[in-house]
């Protein structure tokens, strides 16, 4: 005997933002129903996954996330290639080593390095600053002046600096990534805030801040729960964008992650980091991210799997 599931028709949308250009490029977003409700509505672009470069060798990476890359890791032009055999759909750049507390490299290493990258790869681009405002201007703004037209995807946006970041998204034609610490009113004043300053619709993307497993996932969940929800069912035009998840970095900075095999009753190290990865990636999916960037290619790889099993149900 048929079953037949109830139905809810959702009067708004998440709007279609495309991300790089060429033949690569592709479309986020266009959703007309939760997360894989397919039975409900539309989910006419399947959620993209990225690969993470840093601007210098990883110095505080685990070792069985460090062997993965192996030597490519000296060449942000031959990592971020690598990163495009393991199956990434876009490269993110980045730039640790711009951080005032880490090596306050200036606007200069960080336009080479992102250069290396974009000549590498025929994939889109995204570039993340250090979420210190002062610094991320300087750099960011000189990145975006530099690649003017390439459609890179530049973050953190933040309140503190989304004038001038805004601006140089808007006036070099690059996709800005608003970022606000897990708080919705937070994620819709941002947006609000780069609308009035001119930053359109169709380049702007909502990064609502992540944890990684164990580390405060549960609130990311809700926070994008509800921007779903309020675009789909309350037609809130300033969260009707795709979401940007930046979970790699939350994952592998964690200590379970680096801990060495049997640490603390937590078995082998190199699964466990995987499966930390590919878990909260799947939590995201679930909630409602658009584009995901991670770290480790098979916790990519188990994610996009679980996804497409997800579509075809």
């Amino acid at each position: 005997m048929a079953v037949d599931l109830p139905k809810r028709a959702y009067s708004g949308s998440v709007r279609k933002i495309t991300i790089g250009q060429g033949d690569k490029s592709f479309v986020v977003g266009g959703e007309t129903a939760f997360p894989f409700y397919t039975f409900e509505g539309e989910m006419p672009h399947e959620p993209r996954f990225g690969l993470e470069v840093l601007d210098y060798e990883p110095e505080d990476w685990a070792p069985h996330l460090l062997e993965v890359y192996g030597d490519v890791v000296k060449d942000p032009g031959a990592w971020a290639k690598k990163c495009v055999e393991f199956g990434a759909d876009m490269v993110q750049v980045y730039l640790q080593g711009t951080d005032p507390n880490d090596k306050n490299l200036g606007a200069d290493h960080a336009v080479e390095v992102v250069g290396k990258v974009v000549e590498a790869v025929d994939v889109p681009v995204s570039v993340w600053g250090t979420a210190n405002n002062d610094k991320d201007v300087e750099v960011l703004r000189a990145v975006a002046e530099k690649f003017t037209g390439k459609r890179l995807c530049i973050g953190p946006v933040e309140e503190g600096d989304h004038k001038q970041l805004g601006a140089a998204c808007l006036a070099y034609k690059h996709v800005a990534i608003a970022s606000s610490p897990i708080d919705i009113n937070l994620a819709k004043q941002l947006n609000v805030l780069l609308g009035n300053l001119g930053v359109t619709n169709e380049n702007l993307l909502i990064d609502p801040t992540v944890g990684g497993l164990g580390y405060g996932l549960e609130y990311s969940y809700s926070v994008i729960e509800r921007a779903r929800t309020a675009a789909l069912t309350q037609q809130d035009e300033r969260l009707q964008f795709p979401m940007y998840c930046n979970l790699g970095k939350e994952v592998w900075k964690t200590k379970e992650a680096k801990l060495p095999d049997g640490e603390m009753n937590l078995g082998e190290a190199r699964p466990r980091g995987i499966l930390m990865e590919a878990t909260t990636a799947s939590t995201l999916l679930a909630a409602g991210a658009d584009i995901l960037i991670m770290r480790h290619p098979e916790a990519l790889k188990l994610a996009r799997q679980m996804m497409r099993e997800m579509l075809a149900d």
